[in-house]
This record gives C-alpha cells, sequence and structure tokens, in this order.
C-alpha cells in the first residue's frame, strides 16, 4: 500500500513539473547507472530511452526489443532512484488501442508515472499513424490509468518534423492538427521532436495551450532559450547513451594508436560507483 501511495504521489508531483515554476529538463536514461548519475546531479525527474535501452541490449531502435524487456528495464530504473520516471515506450508495442493499454499497464507496474506515445511507423509509405487509431489508444490509456489510480502523464508524440513529412510548407499545419486532437484526447504533455527552428517552436508553444515537449541537443536553442519561447519540457533522447558510445570509440581508438589512456580521465573512480550504486 505505502509503495502504490508513493507512486500516486510522484504521479501527483511530475504533472506539476510540467506547468512549472521553470522549465521541466528531463535527462534520458538507459540503465541504473545513467539513471543514478542523473538523479545525483540534482533532476526532479528522470526519463528513459527507448532507442537508449534498446541498444544496450543489442537491438536497433523501433519496437524490434520486446515489450517485456523495454519494461524490465524500466522497473529496475525507477526502484532505483527516489524521483518520478517516465518511460519511452515508442507506439506502444502493437497497433491496437489494447496494444497501447497493456504497455501503459506494464508502465505502472514496473513503478513509473508517465510514459510517451509516438505515432511514427516503420512504414515508408504511411510514416504516421491512423490519426482516428492515436486518439484512441490515447482514450485507452486514459482511462485504464483512471480505474488504476495512478494516473499516467502522457506524452503525445507526433514525428511529422522528426520523419519530415509531407512538404516544408505543410509540416506546421500537420503538426499542430495532431498535437491539439492529442491534448484534447487526454495527453498532458505534447511532443515534435525534429522540431529546432525558435520561431516554428515559439508559434507551436502557444498554439497548442498546453505543455509542449522540444527534443533538444547540438544545434538546438539552449535550455534558457527554449524556456522563453515557452516550452514547458525538454528531453536528450538516447544522444546522452550515445554520446557514451563516442567516448568508447575515442578510447578505444587512443589505446591502439597510442597506448595512452587520456580519455579515461573524468572517469568517476570505482569507489564512487559503488557507493552510488548501493543507495540504489
Amino acid at each position: 500500500m505505502t509503495q502504490a501511495l508513493d507512486q500516486k504521489a510522484k504521479a501527483i508531483a511530475f504533472r506539476a513539473m510540467h506547468r512549472g515554476p521553470g522549465i521541466l529538463l528531463l535527462p534520458n536514461a538507459w540503465d541504473v547507472a545513467s539513471a543514478r548519475v542523473f538523479e545525483e546531479a540534482g533532476f526532479g525527474a528522470i526519463a528513459t530511452t527507448s532507442a537508449g535501452v534498446a541498444f544496450t541490449l543489442g537491438y536497433p531502435d523501433g519496437e524490434k526489443i520486446s515489450r517485456d524487456e523495454m519494461l524490465a528495464r524500466v522497473g529496475r530504473i525507477a526502484r532505483a532512484v527516489k524521483v518520478p520516471v517516465t518511460a519511452d515506450v515508442e507506439a506502444g508495442y502493437g497497433p491496437r488501442p489494447e496494444d497501447a493499454v497493456q504497455t501503459a499497464r506494464g508502465v505502472i507496474e514496473a513503478g513509473a508515472v508517465g510514459m510517451n506515445l509516438e505515432d511514427g511507423t516503420d512504414d515508408p509509405a504511411h510514416p504516421l499513424a491512423d490519426l482516428t487509431l492515436q486518439l484512441e489508444k490515447i482514450h485507452a490509456v486514459r482511462e485504464m490509468a483512471v480505474k488504476c489510480g495512478v494516473l499516467l502523464v502522457v506524452n503525445a508524440r507526433t514525428d511529422v518534423y522528426l520523419s519530415q513529412v509531407g512538404t516544408d510548407e505543410k509540416r506546421y499545419e500537420e503538426t499542430l492538427r495532431r498535437l491539439l486532437a492529442f491534448r484534447d484526447a487526454g495527453a498532458e504533455c505534447v511532443f515534435a521532436p525534429g522540431l529546432r527552428d525558435a520561431e516554428t517552436i515559439r508559434r507551436l508553444a502557444a498554439d497548442v495551450q498546453c505543455p509542449l515537449n522540444i527534443l533538444a541537443g547540438p544545434g538546438f536553442p539552449s535550455v534558457a532559450e527554449l524556456e522563453k519561447l515557452g516550452v514547458a519540457r525538454v528531453s536528450l533522447g538516447s544522444a546522452p547513451m550515445r554520446a557514451t558510445l563516442g567516448l568508447v570509440r575515442k578510447m578505444a581508438a587512443e589505446l591502439r594508436a597510442s597506448g595512452t589512456y587520456v580519455a579515461l580521465e573524468g572517469a568517476p573512480s570505482h569507489a564512487e560507483v559503488n557507493r552510488m550504486l548501493g543507495k540504489s
């Protein structure tokens, strides 16, 4: 019972973070160690990265990993930290609303309090899911969460900009159409990855009239700039996990080329990592 009450409290707290004060910064963890690093850095909530989790388990991105494997990793992360965790569960692991509900129930059982639900597909001919079906998924997830008593914060994502769907002139119109529909279907936050133009972000943040999530990284406006543009939530996706691969690649090249170890400088000590994970 105590655990259930704690999860409900985290869900309420996480929902409130989308309304300020200040922008919600959500670094994306891919395992317990990365989650604990982000928690110790002072972040008030943590997101998972579906791509990062898949990569560490040997899968490419795009729902190639099973639902069970993804939720098992989400559960390990949620149990290891005290802050709220929101799970990236791609398109819900199945085409039907029932599939999304099963995934959302698994998210709650894993101890998380939010979930991403995207509309991208692997079909080049139809890169976005049917809008009516997507709305049915969101409705179904919301109904299940109400019955469970843990009101998942649904972050509904459209891949219009990320997948460059349609012409440049029509992308904004389609993005706004989908995000408004997601909002009205019950999503607490809407997500438009791939959008980086500051003026377009400002326009979208005003037009959706609900918390907007932007995927940021090199070449994007800074967090301070995004906050001024009206963005409520910023995440980094799989970039932190891939950045660690860049460091490993650099270390490997240095070791083979010169036999030196400069790339290892700055690594936490063995004792520090032991201490950090001993608290998880």
